[in-house]
């Protein structure tokens, strides 16, 4: 079973991405770090087969995740999720290794068919 990691500040959030994902049969950790500093020893600790990240977040953003999760493992997909609309934005994603930017709101069904694609 795919695990993913959910990343985001919003518990609501959190708790509702868990829930589609694992209804949709994927092992889900979900997690709000302090600092992106924290998240290459979550990462090894973890061994997550995916990233699913909030873009907006205290101290940190989506950007910051992927580069700290770049720096852990390089070969695990993160996929952001954003209500932001801006193509330099998601241009700086794709530098950084963001396979997919998904926008909110999202439904369950497109949700869980991004993260078959990258599993």
């Amino acid at each position: 079973m795919p695990k993913i990691l959910v990343i985001d500040d919003s518990r609501f959030m959190r708790r509702i991405l868990r829930q589609y994902l694992e209804e949709a049969g994927f092992e889900v950790e979900d997690w709000l770090p302090l600092s992106p500093m924290e998240i290459p020893d979550r990462i090894t600790a973890s061994t997550p087969d995916l990233v699913l990240s909030d873009y907006q977040m205290p101290g940190m953003n989506g950007l910051s995740v992927a580069k700290m999760v770049s720096k852990a493992n390089p070969k695990i997909p993160v996929l952001i999720l954003t209500a932001l609309r801006d193509p330099e934005l998601e241009r700086n994603f794709l530098k950084f290794g963001v396979k997919r930017i998904l926008n909110k709101p999202i439904t369950a069904e497109a949700l869980v068919e991004a993260m078959k694609e990258f599993l």
